[in-house]
C-alpha cells in the first residue's frame, strides 16, 4: 500500500493526536446516552447516530451510482434523543465500525484511483470522500467527548 493510502487509513482510524472512536464510546453510561447538557445542541446518541448515518451515506455514494442520499438535514439525524435500548446503542457502534472498515477497504485498494472523479458525482473523488469521513468523524467525536465530560461533571456536582 502506498504512503498516501496508509496515511488515509490511519486518519480514518483516528490515530494520532485524537482520542479514538472506541475510547470515546466505551462504557458510556447508559443513563447519559440520551441526556443533553445545558447549552449543548445534541445528546451523545444523536451524535453517534449522526456520525453513523453520514459515514454510511458517504461510503455508499463513493461506491454505488444508484445510491440515494437521505434528505438533508433531517435524514442525517435520529428522531429520538436517546437510544431505544442498550442493543440499539451497540448496533449503531457495530454499523459505524462496519462502514468505516468498508471505507478503509476502498481507500486501500490500489485498483481505486484516489484522484479520479466519481462518475456519478459532481467533481468528488475518493480522496475527497475519505477526507470528508475523517473530518466529519473527528468533529463529532470531539462533541461526544465534550458531552460526556459535561454530563459526568454535572453528575459529580450533584453527588
Amino acid at each position: 500500500m502506498d504512503d498516501l493510502r496508509k496515511h488515509l487509513v490511519n486518519l480514518l482510524n483516528m490515530e494520532g493526536a485524537h482520542i479514538d472512536f472506541d475510547d470515546a464510546v466505551r462504557d458510556f453510561p447508559a443513563e447519559l446516552r440520551g441526556a443533553r447538557p445545558p447549552g449543548a445542541p445534541h445528546t451523545a446518541w444523536q451524535l453517534l447516530e449522526h456520525m453513523r448515518l453520514a459515514q454510511w451515506d458517504i461510503l455508499e455514494f463513493s461506491r454505488d451510482a444508484k445510491h440515494v442520499s437521505p434528505d438533508f438535514p433531517e435524514g442525517y439525524w435520529p428522531q429520538s434523543e436517546a437510544p431505544r435500548s442498550d442493543a440499539a446503542w451497540k448496533k449503531s457502534i457495530e454499523e459505524f465500525h462496519h462502514d468505516l472498515s468498508e471505507m478503509k477497504k476502498l481507500v486501500s485498494d490500489p485498483g481505486n484511483d484516489l484522484y479520479a472523479k466519481i462518475a456519478h458525482g459532481q467533481g468528488q473523488t475518493l480522496l475527497r470522500e475519505a477526507l470528508l469521513v475523517a473530518d466529519h468523524n473527528s468533529y463529532h467525536l470531539a462533541q461526544i467527548v465534550l458531552v460526556r465530560k459535561m454530563l459526568e461533571s454535572a453528575a459529580q456536582e450533584r453527588a
